[in-house]
């Protein structure tokens, strides 16, 4: 029983450490039944964003490969929907191809798009399942998506996923992020931390703090997060572990906290935990100068948790270089996502990582569309690689796909308020971001990604 409370444990702080929130959302179902109405492809425009014919009809005939027939093409979601009881991949994947197949489909073929629900330790089945049914991987991740790569190489799966999480996955072969994200060595959060303790606070510099959920993969991100900080002119004065399935009594902590003078804090993990933590920090009117709350607590359910401390906290999260949903005024592509939605899953709450899935989607359409009769997994998967700079309509800064080493530095700072997400001033350049400051890379060695090559195949088996 310790052993398996252990690797429960593990596995949470996996999904706290991927950027899952464990939001408990209503939205699509992982089947392919239900889907939009192709029979309005005639009327309806298959633009997403700036993006031109990305979905229409067309006269499609081949079965040119596996998951592709002459009338639909099937695509894989990776999830952990069946664990953490979000959907936000599943709500995605429904939203973009209920709206792709009323344009007409990829040439005519419609996407269906089936779950792989992974329930976070069954990545490898699910992987399993997806090379022997699949076209590609589309719009998905997994906490612990490490576990599926080396099948997914073996059988020569593209992947073009909302999010990765662990260093084998992480610009692994055959993987294209669509939206900025992680690349193997760079430190993400750079800029944004940068601008917190150089700019914004400045008095926080000689006393930042880390708390993280204890697992060997989180531990990794702390140490990731005091290179990062210590390189843009942060001391460490408080760097701690929480039981990864949370605290029941988070005083201790805070007590620790407020002895130790910590000015700004870093934390890792769900945000309902962070959420707790405040509301003794705040109890004990302790404010700290800022809060680093990670771009998984990027949501209304964050802020109403908060109550007083959504006031009394200053709580900053970093999108990268990806809208804000608050841009819809003025970023056509994310007022088109909030519009899909509103049609095909007015339930459903679209999350920081649902944006990124769109693009993702956009991404794979796009390709396939480009290769016609002919799609093929080497066709879609070379046409995405010429995405030299790539917006996803518009939704987030460009990134070149085939070359994201070293990454784009843009980042997009999102302020908690009692009244909502706001963007405060923090020295945007480029639109909506802020890409003057160079990437960081870490000085010290967390991994390498799988390659083709470590599973005896090479990009010529591609077919």
């Amino acid at each position: 029983m310790k052993a398996q409370r252990t690797l429960v444990a593990l596995a949470a702080a996996a999904v706290l450490a991927a950027g899952c929130s464990g939001r408990s959302e209503s939205g699509g179902s992982g089947d392919s039944e239900s889907r939009g109405d192709s029979g309005t492809a005639q009327s309806a425009s298959g633009d997403f964003g700036d993006l031109s014919d990305v979905c229409g009809p067309g006269d499609a005939t081949a079965a040119s490969a596996q998951g592709v027939t002459a009338d639909e093409i099937r695509v894989g979601v990776l999830s952990d929907v069946g664990f953490t009881k979000n959907s936000e991949f599943v709500d995605a994947a429904n939203v973009f191809t209920e709206w792709c197949n009323a344009a007409g489909g990829i040439n005519g073929r419609t996407l269906v798009p089936e779950t792989r629900d992974a329930k976070l330790m069954e990545v490898r089945q699910r992987m399993i399942e997806a090379c022997r049914e699949d076209f590609a991987l589309v719009g998905g991740g997994a906490a612990l998506d490490g576990l599926g790569v080396k099948e997914r190489l073996s059988c020569l799966l593209p992947s073009y996923p909302a999010q990765v999480s662990q260093t084998q996955a992480v610009g692994a072969d055959l993987e294209i992020s669509a939206s900025p994200s992680r690349v193997p060595g760079y430190d993400p959060y750079y800029g944004f931390r940068e601008w917190l303790i150089t700019e914004k606070y400045p008095e926080s510099a000689g006393s930042v703090g880390i708390i993280n959920g204890d697992s060997p993969v989180t531990r990794d991100l702390g140490q990731q997060a005091v290179d990062g900080i210590t390189a843009a002119g942060g001391t460490l004065t408080y760097n701690d572990l929480y039981p990864a399935m949370g605290v029941a009594d988070w005083t201790p902590y805070a007590q620790s906290i407020k002895s130790k003078n910590v000015r700004g804090l870093v934390f890792y993990g769900d945000f309902k935990q962070l959420a707790k933590l405040e509301e003794v920090l705040t109890g004990m009117d302790y404010k700290l100068d800022w809060i680093d709350a990670n771009n998984n607590a990027y949501n209304d359910s964050f802020i109403e948790l908060l109550g007083k401390s959504a006031d009394f906290q200053n709580n900053y999260v970093d999108l990268g270089g990806s809208a804000p949903l608050s841009s819809a005024d003025d970023a056509p592509a994310v007022q088109q996502v909030l519009d899909m939605y509103a049609q095909y899953a007015p339930d459903a709450e679209i999350t920081f990582p649902a944006l990124r899935a769109m693009s993702a989607w956009a991404l794979f359409a796009k390709a396939a569309t480009s290769c016609g009769d002919d799609l093929t997994r080497a066709c879609v998967y070379e046409a995405a690689l010429q995405e030299g700079a790539w917006t996803g309509g518009g939704l987030h800064a460009p990134g070149d796909l085939a070359n994201p080493v070293p990454p784009q530095p843009c980042f997009n700072v999102q302020e908690a308020t009692p009244d909502g997400w706001i963007s405060p001033d923090f020295g945007a350049d480029n639109g909506f971001y802020r890409c003057s400051t160079p990437p960081f890379a870490y000085p010290g060695d967390y991994g390498v990604p799988m390659t083709l090559a470590d599973v005896g195949k090479t990009m010529g088996d591609i077919r």
